[in-house]
């Protein structure tokens, strides 16, 4: 709405008491599909992808992919849940519960991919999948040639200056980093990804996620405003009733309020980012703990929503 955004901390990091502030880094966990979706949008505006295209003309050929009933996935599948893929692979058998991700490697997921039967045609309904956005951002990751890390930096981040989003922390994102801490209160590591870096691996800070966040709600502006705006269409219906999904985006309406939003979770960090477009307003709230901060996110963009929602796990 043109207003300066209002940047407001609480806390400490849990590294030498350090305060936290703007330049703070946290996981963003499963915020980082947002930025996978827009990636997606932004390749099909230009013409490298389709989003049409099953996800199998981007990988080896000798990877089978499961399809049902004559309909194969699609990248828009992937994209809006409704790839009929499970949340999880049935082969992720984590050496520690504590970083599940790291050794789950491509070869683990190309063997899923070959032996899973689906049990419902792609399309039909929605799943929540973190390895169906896991898979998206690995194909287009090979369809531009580099890593998915690069191609995000080169497509998004850079062209929005978000110079403090990575998954490789560089040295000064590293010394501003909170540590995370479980429901105990115990401080934990950071979770590490492999095959599935799409679905949640970015580490973010206010500044910068505030820079994404304003990208989100002026479209008609900046380098990304239109493909952004693509990403955010309602596409299907997710899983509750009157709620919808686009590339990624959950879209509910709250008492009349239509807000566009994300969570995310790992293993000692929870986020949240939620746009009212028709009022040109959003928040975005990052934490060092596993205490969900939706509710607070959702208030803050409808006062009638009440705090203390039902707890709910993040995807």
């Amino acid at each position: 709405n043109g207003q300066a955004p209002r940047i407001h901390t609480a806390g400490v990091s849990g590294v030498e008491e350090l305060e936290l502030g703007p330049g703070t880094v946290f996981e963003i966990g499963s915020i980082t599909k947002v930025f996978t979706t827009t990636l997606l949008a932004d390749m099909a505006a230009r013409g490298e992808v389709k989003l049409d295209d099953p996800v199998s003309k981007y990988l080896p050929p000798n990877v089978r992919v499961p399809s049902r009933g004559g309909r194969q996935i699609t990248l828009l599948d992937l994209a809006t849940q409704t790839s009929g893929l499970p949340r999880l692979p049935g082969n992720l058998r984590p050496a520690s519960a504590a970083n599940p991700y790291v050794d789950y490697t491509v070869e683990n997921l190309y063997s899923f991919l070959t032996s899973y039967e689906l049990t419902r045609a792609p399309g039909e309904r929605y799943e929540y999948s973190n390895l169906g956005i896991g898979l998206l951002g690995h194909a287009l990751a090979l369809r531009a040639g580099v890593s998915y890390e690069a191609l995000l930096q080169e497509r998004v981040l850079s062209p929005l200056g978000m110079r403090d989003t990575r998954i490789v922390l560089t040295p000064g994102m590293q010394s501003r980093l909170a540590t995370g801490f479980n429901a105990m209160g115990e401080p934990v590591s950071m979770w590490e990804f492999s095959s599935l870096a799409a679905a949640g691996a970015l580490r973010s800070t206010i500044a910068d996620m505030l820079k994404f966040l304003s990208a989100n709600l002026d479209s008609a502006h900046g380098p990304l405003g239109a493909v952004m705006a693509t990403a955010r269409r309602a596409r299907q219906q997710s899983d509750r009733p009157g709620n919808s999904i686009g590339l990624a985006w959950n879209i509910v309406d709250l008492f009349g309020t239509k807000v566009t939003w994300h969570n995310g979770g790992t293993g000692g960090y929870r986020a949240f980012i939620g746009l009212d477009e028709p009022r040109g307003r959003g928040v975005v709230i990052l934490t060092n703990s596993t205490i969900s901060p939706d509710d607070i996110g959702f208030h803050l963009l409808e006062p009638r929503v009440p705090r203390d929602l039902p707890a709910k796990p993040p995807p």
